[in-house]
């Protein structure tokens, strides 16, 4: 574990001593520790930036699992995948021409962040095995004291930050349903988040509970194989057309790509750059079909509507019951290619009605029918809640998990007033329904880590949003989304699971939340200097952009340099 840091004093060390000039050039960067919690997908890209752009930093990335990965080592059910595109579901600094299909499966996008990991040199900064499960703000020294336990040997130990990252992810926190008798069941009960590759369904009786992403492509891909699926649907969810469907197979199916095309990709980068441009912006041209009484969602709703009378056919039973009311989105709407298909086949029974229990050979409806299953998988979810599940205290030793005991809020989805250097990834109000994520946590990266090389070159010890500044974002944010359909009445994760919640997604486009990043409203934050004068880190009058070899006339011979970086 690295030492406690004696470099920076304490904020009120020279507090009634004359003022006295920091020796050292203006653009000397402090040192900082950084813990980030998670080496998922932020994880990665945060290793990745910070190592590149910033200079005098010590980086620390605990792991809870014994892989990298994040999701796509923990969900390995069968059928798992993603629903966006392979070749924009990955990072900009990694492109992969190598996608062995247009939708890839989890265990190849694992591979790739194994691969990423290892060929960027990423692997010697995170521990696997260790799960942190206790940070606590330091005030007098600007510091977070977190306690890390390894899993391997139960020992809990304890580590230090200047800046803690929590870059754990939001559904990764599965929980078993809350159905009376679960426990009780004699036949093989499995969750779609811990899922275990000795299970052998063939030919069993199988129930499904839920009809997330995860519960579509479980029934899709289990129907084939048991001897009879039963899947249970609390509510109905938008099938739809598969994202970059221009690009899909016929009727949105996956597809392989050949040998000769990923040649191509590889020998002629910019094809391949062409390609991936192609799919996201058509990704990005969707944003109006969110707008409740927009023409476009109307579109949307009609469109799909056919779709899905087309795939289920003659089932008129089943078209009434899984025909969604709310607009399209207020649920993530899922591909599900096959899914409305596997619902209309003579070995597979859908169940509206409600659980009452679950007994030891199968489960009992509300109506008092019995159904008796040999395996049952909850495809159930995750604690959408937002509450850490460890403590994390901040300011006056406040809890976070009290603070959003009644609703979760964070300035941009990435911050939150009372917890100084504390950075999440993917909060409530991100762009949780916007597309691919990786875009999006590379723009969060970029944002931190101008917010990180600020606190360094400019001498701050602490920085949080103002409670005003959240409150004015959190107020545009709920008027905005009340025009959105995310504002119907579903039950959703994006809205925490609750069905009447607040919407808790970003309150624009993809673009707009991109544009909103790019350009810090550092007036929206409050700054604690390590020194009582502000002007401190102006130091002894050099400047080390004139340091031995640097170009010190840098500015000569390109008339709008110092312009550039307000272009966008």
């Amino acid at each position: 574990m690295g030492s406690h840091p004696d470099s920076a004093p304490p904020q009120d060390a020279s507090q009634g001593l004359p003022y006295c000039v920091e020796d050292h050039d203006l653009g000397y960067a402090r040192p900082k520790r950084v813990v980030c919690i998670g080496a998922g997908a932020s994880g990665l890209d945060f290793a990745y930036k910070l190592n590149k752009h910033l200079k005098a930093f010590d980086l620390q990335i605990y792991e809870k699992n014994v892989e990298l990965g994040g999701t796509w080592y923990e969900n390995t059910y069968p059928g798992v995948g993603c629903d966006i595109p392979a070749h924009i579901y990955e990072y900009e600094w990694a492109p992969n021409p190598n996608w062995s299909s247009f939708y890839a499966g989890g265990l190849e996008i694992l591979e790739y962040f194994r691969g990423t990991a290892k060929k960027f040199g990423l692997e010697k900064f995170i521990k696997l095995g260790r799960e942190v499960v206790a940070a606590q703000w330091r005030e007098e020294d600007g510091t977070w004291s977190i306690q890390i336990k390894d899993l391997s040997t139960g020992r809990v130990s304890c580590d230090w930050c200047h800046f803690l990252i929590n870059g754990g992810g939001f559904l990764n926190h599965w929980q078993w349903p809350a159905i009376p008798g679960l426990d009780s069941f004699q036949g093989t009960l499995s969750h779609s988040a811990a899922w275990s590759q000795d299970v052998d369904l063939t030919g069993q009786k199988v129930a499904v509970i839920g009809n997330g992403s995860s519960g579509i492509q479980l029934v899709t891909a289990l129907h084939p194989v048991v001897g009879h699926l039963t899947t249970f649907i609390r509510s109905p969810t938008w099938i739809s057309t598969t994202l970059g469907q221009e690009f899909a197979g016929p009727n949105g199916a996956n597809f392989e790509y050949t040998d000769k095309e990923k040649q191509e990709f590889v020998d002629k980068p910019e094809k391949h750059l062409a390609y991936r441009k192609a799919m996201e912006d058509d990704l990005n041209n969707g944003f109006k079909s969110a707008l409740f009484d927009s023409p476009e969602q109307a579109a949307a709703r009609e469109a799909l509507t056919k779709l899905m009378r087309a795939r289920l056919g003659n089932r008129q039973d089943l078209i009434e019951k899984m025909t969604p009311t709310f607009g399209v989105g207020c649920r993530r709407p899922t591909p599900g290619v096959g899914y409305l298909e596997a619902l209309t086949h003579k070995d597979v029974t859908v169940v509206f009605e409600g659980i009452r229990r679950v007994l030891p050979h199968g489960i009992e409806l509300e109506s008092g029918e019995v159904i008796m299953l040999d395996a049952i998988v909850c495809a159930t979810g995750f604690n959408v809640s937002w509450k850490p599940r460890f403590p994390i205290l901040g300011r006056g030793g406040i809890d976070l998990r009290d603070q959003w005991k009644d609703r979760p809020t964070a300035y941009l989805s990435m911050a939150v007033p009372n917890f100084p250097n504390y950075i999440l990834y993917m909060g409530p109000n991100g762009p949780l329904s916007h597309g691919s994520a990786l875009p999006s946590i590379e723009h969060i990266t970029a944002y931190v880590i101008k917010l990180l090389h600020k606190a360094q070159i400019e001498g701050y010890k602490a920085v949080e949003p103002s409670p005003q500044a959240l409150s004015d974002f959190i107020e545009h944010a709920d008027t905005f989304l009340a025009r959105t359909v995310w504002n119907s009445k579903c039950r959703s994760w994006l809205k925490g699971g609750k069905e009447d919640g607040p919407a808790l997604v970003h309150p624009g486009s993809r673009l707009h939340w991109f544009h909103a990043l790019m350009s810090p409203r550092w007036e929206d934050w409050t700054w604690t200097s390590s020194n009582q004068n502000r002007f401190a880190y102006l130091g002894n009058g050099f400047s080390t952009m004139e340091g031995e070899g640097r170009n010190k006339s840098w500015y000569f011979g390109d008339p709008e340099v110092a312009y550039k970086a307000l272009l966008y």
